[in-house]
């Protein structure tokens, strides 16, 4: 029996790094997968969405290329060789992972890993090996709602909708978090009469309320059509679509189409992994660990998004390096979840970090708060994309950055500014006396800060 310093169980962008990161540490490492480097969000999430929705982004761009002065005609897309772009970019970073793992000299087992109590793992049901320390990063699945469940043929999750054959000519989707608003996105992109449906009294719920409006009112004209507060019934399928019937203003209504995507959130992979014959303790589908990613059982850590929400990859990556860095006896900084963004790649992007003016009233803060729209920008005009808005939310005694909100042309590369502002506790003053360059986006970052305190000078 191998004996390990330290056993991850689960490739993804949480696994993967947190081995990588205890090997690098002098620890002796074995990483454990059974389906592929990279987990979900390499392999059916992150990477290979936003290729998808770069290449709807292109095409929308050339059939207004009139608008940059260049006529084009017969703008024509194929969905084989856009899916397979996708495909071929989640390839390409997984042979990266490899590549990066055998550098480090992590030991990769291919198979399925079971606990067979503190510090015992089971590996494809016969092989054993120890470890000092393990670190669960299992993941996630898609949540399924019953009689709602996901066939493969017209109602779909996120992995069949990753993949398609041909884009259909109508879909309902049911969620309007991120993953939902990016499939939304995409098909109505390519074509599709997109309806979204919504349990909560807005799209994007977890986003600023005045983000949200902004966001719905961008995409209604696009054509993508909502309903708010919606309480499913139920769905009848047949050879040409599915029916969905639901609650909506105290109303029985009923919609037709050609697909169903659901999109109602994930739930943790905590099942068949030996966990009952540890003191892991689990609760609403989540392992529970503490700030350094510990469970409740010495020696096993839990991280990503098994590990509780919010359930994006680089909150993942993080949660690897800190439980990597503890067990290799350092003294690692715990997340302070604030300061973790999030993104939402549609057309237009939204991004966000730290409170939502809603939240941070309901904290009892004092606020100074901050808007610039994007048509007052001169690179957003250039780049064609003159509507969004940025929003930064200030404590008024203090100074401190709260939040920052923002809807428009690339703004999940801007939020990344106000995340740096945030984690080093930054006030107005430090952005204030920050030189952003001319001409670019970032420049809106600047300006709304100066509107928060009445010292605007571009609009």
């Amino acid at each position: 029996m191998e004996n390990f310093d330290v056993v991850v169980i689960g490739g993804g962008p949480g696994g993967y790094v947190a081995a990588i990161r205890a090997a690098q540490l002098g620890k002796k490492t074995a990483l454990i997968e059974k389906e592929h480097l990279g987990g979900i969000c390499l392999n059916w999430g992150c990477i290979p969405t936003k290729a998808l929705l770069k290449s709807a982004e292109l095409y929308q761009k050339m059939k207004h290329a009139e608008e940059f002065g260049i006529s084009a005609s017969n703008i024509e897309f194929d969905i084989t060789k856009i899916v397979a772009r996708s495909r071929d970019v989640s390839t390409k970073l997984v042979g990266g992972i490899k590549a990066l793992l055998k550098k480090n000299k992590v030991t990769v087992i291919e198979g399925t890993a079971k606990l067979e109590g503190p510090g015992q793992i089971l590996v494809n049901d016969k092989d054993k090996i120890s470890a000092k320390n393990i670190i669960i990063a299992t993941g996630a699945r898609a949540r399924n709602l019953p009689g709602f469940e996901a066939n493969g043929k017209n109602i779909w999750n996120y992995r069949q909708a990753l993949v398609p054959d041909n884009v259909p000519k109508s879909m309902i989707i049911v969620g309007s978090g991120a993953i939902g608003i990016e499939f939304a996105s995409f098909y109505n992109a390519l074509g599709s009469d997109v309806t979204v449906l919504e349990a909560a009294d807005r799209i994007l719920p977890v986003e600023d309320s005045e983000i949200s409006a902004m966001a719905k009112k961008a995409f209604e004209a696009k054509g993508i059509k909502f309903k708010i507060g919606v309480k499913l019934e139920g769905q009848k399928s047949s050879a040409k679509g599915v029916s969905v019937t639901f609650d909506y203003n105290g109303k029985r209504e009923s919609l037709e189409s050609e697909i169903l995507l659901m999109a109602v959130g994930i739930v943790g992979n905590v099942e068949n992994i030996g966990l009952e014959k540890t003191k892991v303790i689990i609760e609403k589908g989540h392992i529970v660990a503490n700030s350094m990613m510990q469970t409740a059982e010495s020696g096993i850590f839990a991280i990503g998004d098994v590990a509780g929400a919010p359930w994006l990859a680089h909150k993942a990556s993080h949660e690897g390096i800190i439980a990597a860095e503890f067990i290799a006896g350092k003294k690692p900084h715990a997340i302070t979840k604030t300061n973790i963004p999030g993104c939402t790649y549609s057309s237009p992007q939204i991004a966000s970090v730290g409170l939502t003016e809603e939240a941070a009233k309901a904290a009892g803060y004092q606020m100074k708060i901050g808007r610039f729209p994007f048509y007052a920008n001169g690179k957003a005009l250039i780049l064609g994309d003159s509507d969004g808005l940025i929003k930064t939310i200030f404590d008024a005694k203090t100074g401190e950055l709260l939040g920052a909100h923002m809807i428009g042309a690339e703004v999940t590369e801007l939020i990344g500014g106000y995340v740096v502002a945030k984690e080093m506790e930054g006030t107005e003053l430090d952005l204030m006396n920050t030189i952003f360059p001319h001409p670019t986006l970032s420049e809106m970052m600047h300006e709304s800060v100066l509107q928060a305190y009445g010292k605007q000078i571009h609009i």
